[in-house]
């Protein structure tokens, strides 16, 4: 059974088509800059990369690259082989906890959620309506990225600040990244042979988050209301006294709207180090003794180090694994060894030699990375969203 999933952002969709059950990918590609004049999109098929450009001027023009791609390279030999499509939607509020098929209602409730999600959902909503009108009658799911975090306790994801604000306007903790922090749990389960698993698992990436795990669930993270909060990540700033907005705006003229685009884009490792997002290229910068490269990642150790002692404590000491997924997650091997170096009081240790092994262009990309006396094993665990998403997809029309 072919499922695809569909990953729309804010000017790009990510895609793969999935043969399953044996979660074989047959081909994959990234559209981007729809809507500019520069548009392009790269089909990734038997180990062959092939890129593509022509002007795609909406999202509709963007789904027929899509499907014009999967008949071209021979993927499906019609469209009717195509039997549900998969797609992530960033928020779903308190309503969902779960993915779910997607009809009227739900296309509502997730336009009347763009106020939590107002940089994502344009995108997720355009993927949405045009698969739908390019393959009539073909089930569609949305699976969430805050559903997975919907366990959390009460405690856990009630700000303190007026409790009516969450009665009336839904202000609280939501928790997103959470189909690849399911992906990771799932995983894990597997690895470590029992459900009920405690694991403090590191999404880093240039989006970043910590998801604390107990029992198997989502116990808390660090992401809140919006995917702002928590880490610095490559632009957003991460958690910061709210104080500095009212004060910003005085001194520099700027109003909320700016300084939130400012925080989202423009701060973070960009906004400390004054040049780059990418963490390779903070790397580089480190190795030529640039002050503010090396500011930077200190500060990024630090905050994950910081989130992960809090999670310790959280599940009480008792954690199964700490895990390193997503693109720094796998692949920043220095900078995991900086974060396991800093928890060495907590008698965790990492093998540097080891360490050096795993990254996703190595032979190693899975496998535990810590001493063999380490108080808690550290793993490095590749993340599949998409995987997770097409899993989700495939139980709705198995």
């Amino acid at each position: 059974m072919k499922i695809l999933c569909v990953n729309a952002g804010s000017s790009s969709m990510k895609f793969q088509l999935f043969e399953m059950p044996e979660e074989k990918v047959i081909i994959s590609g990234y559209i981007e800059r729809i809507g500019d004049s520069d548009s392009f999109w790269n089909t990734k098929i038997n180990g062959e990369k092939i890129r593509g450009e022509k002007y795609l001027k909406d999202y509709k023009d963007a789904a027929q690259v899509l499907l014009d791609e999967l008949l071209r390279h021979k993927a499906v030999g019609s469209l009717d082989e195509i039997k549900a499509v998969g797609h992530r939607v960033v928020h779903g509020g308190e309503k969902y906890a779960d993915s779910v098929l997607i009809n009227e209602q739900v296309i509502q409730d997730i336009k009347d959620l763009t106020k939590l999600a107002h940089l994502h959902h344009p995108g997720n909503l355009a993927g949405i309506e045009a698969m739908q009108n390019a393959l009539p009658g073909v089930p569609m799911v949305a699976v969430f990225d805050t559903a997975f975090h919907q366990t959390m306790p009460e405690e856990n994801y009630i700000y303190p600040v007026p409790y009516e604000w969450y009665q009336k306007y839904g202000v609280r903790k939501y928790g997103f990244h959470g189909t690849s922090h399911k992906y990771i749990t799932q995983r894990m389960q597997e690895v470590l042979g029992k459900q009920d698993i405690n694991i403090i698992n590191c999404h880093i990436g240039s989006g970043s988050s910590i998801c604390c795990i107990k029992n198997g669930k989502s116990y808390d993270t660090t992401m809140g209301l919006t995917p702002l909060d928590g880490l610095m990540m490559g632009t957003r700033s991460g958690s910061i006294d709210p104080s500095i907005i009212e004060y910003i705006s005085k001194e520099a003229g700027m109003d909320v709207s700016e300084i939130t685009d400012v925080l989202n884009k423009k701060s973070g490792l960009l906004g400390v180090s004054q040049k780059y997002a990418d963490h390779r290229d903070i790397e580089k910068g480190m190795e030529e003794k640039d002050s503010n490269c090396i500011l930077a990642n200190d500060m990024y150790v630090n905050r994950v180090v910081t989130y992960i002692a809090d999670y310790y404590v959280k599940l009480e000491g008792k954690v199964d694994a700490i895990t390193f997924t997503a693109g720094l997650g796998e692949n920043a091997r220095e900078f995991r060894e900086a974060i396991i170096n800093k928890l060495t009081c907590l008698g965790i240790k990492i093998d540097s030699k080891v360490n050096m092994e795993y990254a996703s262009y190595c032979d190693k990309q899975e496998g535990i990375v810590s001493t063999a006396d380490s108080t808690i094993p550290v793993y490095v665990v590749p993340t599949n969203e998409e995987l997770m998403i097409t899993l989700d997809t495939y139980k709705f029309v198995s």
